[in-house]
């Protein structure tokens, strides 16, 4: 630190005290390098992880010679080591970053194996949902007594996967989207926790992904027999975490940091895309829907509790959003209900679906224009460049005016981001 070369002279200036230049060297030694911590950090989680995975196999390559005794032995000592050590790191270390996460993963890791090793010793029965499940409801105290955010990520994975087993591939149902809402919801005291102490830390930023990726894959889990209502609550979320991502904190971060504006923007597209084909308008008159199967149906209760919570946001957005400063994503979850409604009886209804993305992404164009930002420029521009690569599989246009209009379309991209250069260079010239 370039301060505490300046001591002496400031000591010799009669700035400060021998005491106070003895309390800043003593702060700052034992602050240490951001650098040096953050290396500690990392490699004390990767250490943690080879430990545990270098127990777990010298076990499994003995394991057949053991006694039942010494089996269970063997599952519980991995499990009471790592709860000292954790025990260790609460009494001692309990300020260090890089002990309480070594310390909490080892635990981690260590809970996993306890409960597959007893499962299999005493032939308990159960599938891979059931021990997934175990695993971390076990796993979740540890987060919040170690106060370690890497275990809540792998939590976060965990339940995640958890979904995915239990709700796709034909084994929705309505128990396992709240199981996997409950879990999820679970883990929110410590996001924010996380964000009180430590708003900007890469733990938070890796939260700030892993949450709306999960929320994204656990509402998969609800869909039964009315899908379609599926679309509305998938584009209310989106909406909803991209309006999320404008609030106060969200909003100051850089792009890469904020997960929730990404996802809810590109899931919006996607959805967009998606849904500007004919066919599923095309399935929507086709299909009946009795009134007391919709009212029934919890696609459709997630769709109305996810529009109304979207909307709430969406009318904070226009009242504290600047003269002029409209973001063109933040609105299509409310045209989409309406586009939704009038496919009941239009037959043109993927025209405006297509119109809309068309709109939306020169509107991004604009916005990155505006503002200067290559990121949303070319967001913009692929967001066209997708929409005609839709229509590209379902048009007859021939193959030579296909190919002209990708090449326009390549041509566009460079120019844009061309000007857009040098008008940068040549501001910072004048």
């Amino acid at each position: 630190m370039s301060i505490i070369k300046e001591l002496p002279e400031l000591i010799q200036a009669e700035v400060i005290t021998k005491e106070t230049a003895a309390k800043i060297q003593a702060y700052y030694d034992g602050k240490g390098s951001p650098l040096t911590n953050k290396l500690f950090i990392i490699f004390g989680i990767l250490g943690a992880i080879l430990v545990g995975l270098g127990v777990i196999l010298i076990l499994a390559h003995n394991w057949d010679q053991l006694s039942r005794i010494a089996k269970v032995f063997f599952a519980f000592l991995p499990l009471v080591a790592s709860q000292l050590i954790c025990g260790y790191v609460l009494l001692r270390q309990n300020d260090s970053v890089s002990w309480r996460e070594t310390g909490a993963l080892l635990l981690f890791f260590a809970v996993g194996a306890s409960v597959a090793l007893i499962s299999q010793i005493y032939h308990i029965p159960g599938n891979l949902s059931s021990f997934i499940l175990t695993w971390i409801a076990l796993a979740l105290p540890i987060v919040y007594f170690m106060r370690s955010s890497v275990v809540s990520m792998f939590y976060i994975i965990g339940l995640t996967y958890l979904a995915v087993l239990e709700g796709y591939w034909f084994n929705s149902s309505l128990e396992s989207f709240l199981l996997c809402l409950g879990l999820l919801t679970s883990i929110l005291p410590y996001y924010y926790f996380l964000y009180k102490r430590n708003p900007n830390s890469n733990f938070m930023t890796f939260h700030n992904w892993l949450i709306p990726a999960s929320a994204a894959i656990i509402l998969g889990t609800i869909q039964h027999n009315m899908e379609e209502f599926l679309a509305i609550a998938y584009m209310s979320l989106f909406g909803l975490l991209y309006l999320v991502g404008d609030l106060g904190f969200f909003s100051k971060q850089i792009l890469r940091n904020n997960g929730f504006r990404v996802i809810g923007a590109i899931g919006t597209m996607l959805m967009l895309l998606g849904l500007s084909f004919d066919w599923f308008w095309d399935d929507i008159r086709k299909a009946k829907f009795p009134i007391t199967e919709v009212v029934t149906a919890p696609e459709f209760w997630a769709a109305v509790i996810l529009t109304i919570i979207a909307a709430i946001l969406f009318a904070g957005y226009l009242k504290r959003r600047e003269k002029g400063d409209f973001k063109p994503i933040a609105p299509v979850f409310i045209l989409f209900i309406v586009a939704f409604l009038l496919g009941f009886v239009l037959p043109l209804t993927g025209v405006l679906i297509n119109l809309s993305v068309f709109a939306i992404g020169l509107l991004t164009i604009r916005e990155g224009i505006r503002y200067d930002h290559l990121v949303i420029l070319n967001y913009g521009l692929i967001t066209i460049t997708a929409l005609i690569t839709c229509r590209f599989f379902d048009t007859d246009l021939n193959f030579v005016f296909r190919g002209l209009l990708f090449i326009f379309i390549g041509a566009g991209f460079f120019a844009a981001n061309y000007f857009m250069l040098q008008k940068r260079k040549d501001n910072e010239l004048s």
